[in-house]
């Protein structure tokens, strides 16, 4: 991408400047994790509703708890998001939040670039703030023109029929909550099947790995989810 860029187009080459945005804020060289922890001894109830889930360690990889004791914790799922991955499983550092240069679309859009990896919230004075995303694998990649139809914390998922097909093993639905594919929060496009959602796989952001959907940290799309509204512009390019 080239700063300055006007953009207009977004066929092959062109499709580039139809994201001009360089970075005005470099991303940090190592992130750092905050270990999440259950709370001890007397703690209030407002207290325990503001902490996190309790996370284990499986075969070196950072699991939720069992859908029993999740349940137990419902107050604190519904108003926490997911714990970070643990160091080795966390997302390359170009992927975090930054601000950049942008220009060709209004203030409010969203622009995702399926190329790049990168969702653009365009703001006003040229700039934009850039999240990571992992987003569609071959076969399951599009672009269009969207509005937000929809906006849910902690989404339930049912599975459309050509997924179960494919994934026999999922289930016909699945409750909100730290082990639901949806994340945190959830913004679904139009009357499309796809959305804008968190994920239970933070690791997986940068790369092709969903069904069409746009996948984001659970803390990301959080962020996002407080700064749009429905009917917000969704602008997918390739």
């Amino acid at each position: 991408m080239q700063n300055g860029t006007t953009v207009g187009v977004t066929p092959t080459t062109q499709r580039r400047a139809a994201v001009a945005a360089s970075p005005v804020g470099r991303a940090p060289a190592s992130t750092t994790v905050t270990s999440v922890t259950r709370p001890r001894g007397n703690v209030s109830a407002v207290a325990a509703a503001q902490s996190a889930p309790v996370y284990r360690m499986v075969g070196g990889r950072v699991m939720p708890l069992e859908p029993t004791v999740a349940e137990q914790q419902r107050t604190i799922i519904h108003q926490a998001a997911v714990a970070p991955a643990a160091p080795s499983l966390q997302i390359d550092p170009q992927f975090l939040p930054t601000e950049v240069s942008f220009s060709g679309y209004a203030p409010g859009t969203i622009v995702i670039d399926t190329e790049e990896k990168y969702l653009y919230l365009a703001m006003p004075g040229g700039v934009a703030k850039r999240y990571g995303v992992g987003v569609g694998r071959p076969g399951f990649q599009w672009a269009g023109t969207h509005r937000i139809s929809r906006k849910a914390e902690w989404p339930g998922w049912t599975p459309p029929p050509q997924m179960r097909k494919r994934q026999p093993e999922l289930p016909a639905y699945m409750e909100g909550g730290p082990n639901n594919p949806l994340g945190a929060r959830a913004m679904y496009l139009g009357s499309s099947l796809y959305r804008i959602h968190g994920s239970n796989a933070p690791w997986t952001i940068g790369h092709e790995v969903s069904s069409g959907c746009i996948r984001m940290r659970n803390e990301d799309v959080v962020d996002l989810y407080e700064r749009v509204k429905v009917g917000t512009k969704v602008v997918v390019i390739r």
